[in-house]
């Protein structure tokens, strides 16, 4: 059974449950989701994973969370060039303006974003958000 890692970063819960949705779409593939917090991740456990997937919520100015996710974020970027990323996260103001970002910081750095964008889920993730999350799972599966 093939591992995919889901490394997150959450405050509230919110993005947490997102992961755990992601993992549950992998996991109903037949793969198995390893869902795991930023801070217990390093970067190097991706260099050598062709697929995965990364969550964060929207903070200060729609931006990366600055003390795990950001840092992590920047270690991993000169190494996703060819691979299959995941995008997730929460917010609370704003647009999305920081998913968009993420996915043109991943995609400039030679990325592939499932689905050509991140999910995001205004504050808790509703069905719709959950569901969205566990197909994102089910593509990084394939």
């Amino acid at each position: 059974m093939k591992d995919i890692y889901v490394i997150y970063w959450s405050q509230t819960g919110n993005t947490e449950a997102m992961a755990q949705a992601v993992a549950a779409g992998i996991d109903g593939k037949g793969a198995h989701g390893v869902v795991m917090e930023v801070g217990s991740a390093s970067a190097d456990m991706l260099k050598d994973e062709a697929v995965f997937a990364l969550g964060c919520p929207a903070m200060g100015s729609e931006e990366l969370e600055e003390g795990e996710m950001e840092p992590f974020v920047s270690a991993l970027e000169g190494s996703v060039s060819g691979k299959t990323i995941g995008l997730f996260g929460s917010y609370d103001w704003g647009d999305g303006e920081w998913m968009r970002l993420w996915c043109e910081r991943m995609e400039n750095a030679g990325a592939t974003i499932v689905g050509g964008q991140g999910v995001i889920a205004n504050n808790t993730p509703d069905d719709e958000a959950l569901e969205a999350c566990r197909k994102l799972g089910e593509e990084l599966a394939k």
